[in-house]
């Protein structure tokens, strides 16, 4: 991929949710929500501080996040669609 965030900005592929539910009822999609876990494909080098001093980012391509309902703006790239967001709108990495 061709694409690199810029600043304390992180680029996310969202992970696909159940498709039932735990009784075994399939879920449509038209009724499905937009899973909020995703994992990290790109990041950005990092915000900096007034003085110019970088301050480093907490995740990394290939981590495991979540992330809040409304986060990020998506974008389509290279035929997959993905989310830009910044680090402050992740709410922590998953193990």
């Amino acid at each position: 991929m061709a694409f690199t965030p810029l600043h304390d900005r992180v680029l996310v592929r969202r992970v696909q949710g159940d498709e039932k539910t735990k009784g075994g009822l399939i879920i449509p999609d038209s009724a499905k929500e937009k899973p909020s876990e995703g994992e990290v494909v790109a990041c950005g080098e990092g915000a900096r501080k007034d003085s110019g001093e970088l301050i480093a980012m907490a995740v990394k391509a290939g981590d495991r996040i979540l992330f809040g309902k409304w986060s990020g703006t998506e974008v389509t790239i290279d035929g997959e669609e993905l989310l830009i967001m910044k680090e402050s709108d992740i709410m922590g990495k998953m193990s």
